[in-house]
């Protein structure tokens, strides 16, 4: 190959801009779908009457047994729509043992805490 082929390795060559193109319009053309599903989930969370992803968070960070009574009557709510009264009560029911779920585990570790420091202080006491 001639030497006139190959380009210089210390040439720096400019970069052009160009209007209307290159990564910034990709990018807002892919965070566009991404975006309108976080909308559509937070206004979800929001109009959620029936407190079923309160339920559904007490299962996992909650004690779980208390959480699934929460996610059954949050579920049996949400079916009887129609008898209004039966499904404020049922929500009202899924709201409450999903807060005792997740106030109950965070209760139970914080005391398990407490009597490990309480007893490590007895034992240096003992000696």
């Amino acid at each position: 190959m001639p030497e006139s082929a190959e380009a210089p390795r210390d040439e720096v060559m400019p970069l052009t801009v160009v209007a209307q193109r290159g990564d910034q319009d990709r990018r807002d053309e892919t965070c566009k779908p991404v975006a309108s599903r976080v909308r559509r989930m937070i206004s979800y969370v929001r109009n959620d009457d029936s407190y079923r992803v309160l339920a559904i968070f007490s299962i996992i960070c909650g004690i779980s047994c208390i959480g699934m009574k929460a996610l059954i009557s949050s579920v049996k709510a949400k079916e009887r729509k129609n008898d209004r009264e039966a499904s404020a009560r049922l929500s009202k029911e899924a709201k409450k043992f999903g807060i005792i779920s997740i106030v109950t585990l965070y209760a139970f570790l914080i005391s398990i805490f407490c009597l490990l420091a309480l007893v490590s202080y007895l034992l240096t006491l003992k000696d």
